[in-house]
């Protein structure tokens, strides 16, 4: 429990404030390939010309990341806006667990390792293997393998999702190869290592916010049943997989690798599993075909009776998984729980996709809400086809309902996202980016339109960049062309500073019209707390606006 906020009542305006969060839109580093700054959009263009507006960090260490190299992420970004305080996250939190030793002689490890060396069974790894640091790395896998053969685990096996998304797009190989001869090496008459199935991320494991559960089902069948089209090695089945569908890595089918015919890693009775993904989103679903009772999403065929932990506890609330890893960063007092404290009325609205980002990811990993009366969340149904062939998405269905919620004026705070930058963004279809980000902005003149009429308050930003970043680029910063004379495209997130855009429109001076600069998005709460009246907390970050 918090306490009230502060009233100063330095700002007050007829209309709501409006927080739009353009997920994955920034500014761009490099003239090519920068899809938001090549759209034609009129909307923002016309803000950039006549409001205030400033840049804001959302990567590395601004938002909890272990190094300025770090890509921000949505969860990160909107732990950081909704949280008003930078928190280590999970990347961090898993190195320096790695580092320290804590995750080897934890209970839950201890626990894993003793089951498979009692039963002289299996300990399987499920995850994502690259380097992207969004929801895995593969230098943690690599170590958790070292460690598991020095406490005297004989099998090892890896169901290994395919990246292309956080990485380069067709870039499996240069983590899979290396990671075979890995193992190869540590292999001996005591140990045995392998990799038993994988797949791309978009198509098998990895769903999310229960937009699509035939995802985690393919996942099931082939890393718990071993049951799919199988390949000697997962070198083979990715460039044959390639050939065959010309799709990217994070597209491609599911693939498991057999020896005489069997398949070399099904899941069974007495066995142990870690997903190794220490980001929660993509990781609950897989999670409960695992744990639950029962499961009304597929049928699981078989359920094997195995010890079961996730990287990380990927729930608070509902505890989820029952064992983990390495503690998640506890964030406490965050804007929604102080909001609710004194009696604002917020509303939270984004398509499947992303609602989970304005709900649990901005209230601090937090399933349920502060308070019911004051908070209301609306979910607008994803389409269920690939994202570059609906690049406008659901940012119409948003604008729409927030329209109306405008208008009703029983909201003080409205916040949004409209997933395009990020979700079209991450398919590296260059022509669908500058459409999402088109369309997108013609919502936005619709949500100003409706501010205006309101005498409300509209802020923009972003989680982070990827949409201006969608070209490969070399150290000379030259675009690295494909064989066949076009950019390789760059599917992952990138480390530009994103926009903050306040259009007040009842400005009367209470503030400074130029906007702090050199801030992270974590200040973006503050600024929302003095827009509505209110002294921020003091171990806040800095508000973005400089009060009279």
């Amino acid at each position: 429990m918090v306490n009230p906020l502060q009233r100063n009542n330095k700002i007050q305006r007829k209309g709501p404030i409006v927080l739009v969060i353009m997920d994955g839109v920034g500014f761009g580093k490099y003239a090519q390939g920068d899809a938001v700054k090549e759209a034609k959009t009129g909307t923002l263009t016309q803000l950039y010309a006549t409001t205030p507006w400033t840049k804001l960090k959302a990567h590395g260490v601004a938002v909890g990341l272990p190094s300025d190299e770090d890509m921000g992420n949505s969860e990160v970004g909107h732990n950081a806006i909704g949280c008003g305080r930078v928190f280590s996250q999970g990347a961090k939190l898993v190195s320096q667990s790695i580092e320290s030793g804590a995750m080897f002689s934890g209970e839950t490890w201890t626990n894993l390792v003793k089951n498979v060396n009692t039963h002289d069974s299996t300990l399987h790894f499920i995850g994502l293997l690259s380097d992207g640091n969004v929801h895995s790395h593969v230098d943690n896998l690599r170590k958790m393998v070292v460690k598991a053969k020095e406490h005297k685990v004989k099998k090892v096996r890896i169901h290994a999702l395919l990246d292309g998304r956080d990485v380069g797009e067709v870039s499996a190989l240069d983590f899979f190869d290396p990671f075979v001869e890995f193992l190869n090496e540590l292999n001996d008459a005591s140990f045995d290592a392998k990799i038993a199935s994988g797949g791309g991320r978009m198509v098998i494991t990895m769903d999310r916010y229960n937009a699509n559960w035939s995802m985690v089902e393919k996942g099931w069948h082939t890393h718990v049943l071993g049951e799919g089209r199988a390949f000697p090695s997962a070198h083979e089945a990715i460039e044959t997989l390639r050939k065959e569908t010309g799709k990217i890595d994070q597209d491609l089918p599911p693939f498991v690798i057999a020896e005489d015919g069997k398949p070399v890693g099904e899941i069974v009775d007495n066995d142990s599993v870690i997903l190794f993904n220490f980001r929660g989103d993509r990781a609950l679903e897989i999670t409960k075909a695992f744990e639950a009772e029962e499961l009304t999403e597929f049928d699981r065929k078989r359920v094997p009776k195995v010890q079961y932990a996730g990287m990380m506890e990927y729930d608070g609330d509902l505890h989820v998984p029952k064992q983990y890893l390495v503690t998640p960063p506890t964030i406490d007092r965050t804007m929604a729980e102080y909001l609710c404290a004194s009696n604002i009325k917020q509303y939270s609205i984004s398509e499947t996709q992303k609602f989970g980002h304005v709900t649990y990811f901005f209230n601090g990993n937090r399933s349920g809400k502060f308070d019911e009366k004051l908070e209301t969340y609306v979910e607008i149904p994803s389409d269920i086809v690939p994202f570059e062939e609906r690049p406008w998405m659901k940012c119409a269905e948003i604008t729409d309902e927030v329209i109306k919620v405008i208008e009703s004026g029983e909201y003080e705070l409205i916040k949004l996202n409209y997933p395009n930058g990020d979700m079209v963004g991450h398919t590296g279809i260059y022509q669908a980016v500058l459409c999402s980000m088109e369309g997108m902005d013609l919502q936005i003149g619709r949500l100003k339109k409706a501010i205006e009429k309101a005498n409300g308050v509209l802020l923009l930003t972003a989680d982070h960049g990827n949409a201006d970043d969608m070209y490969e680029h070399d150290k000379k910063g030259e675009v690295s062309i494909k064989e066949d004379g076009s950019p390789r495209a760059k599917t992952s997130h990138s480390l530009n500073p994103v926009p903050f855009i306040v259009y007040d429109t009842d400005y009367k001076g209470e503030y400074d019209q130029k906007l702090n600069s050199g801030l992270g998005i974590s200040s973006i709460a503050s600024t929302i707390m003095n827009f509505l009246g209110f002294d921020s907390p003091e171990d806040y970050d800095k508000s973005i606006i400089n009060l009279k």
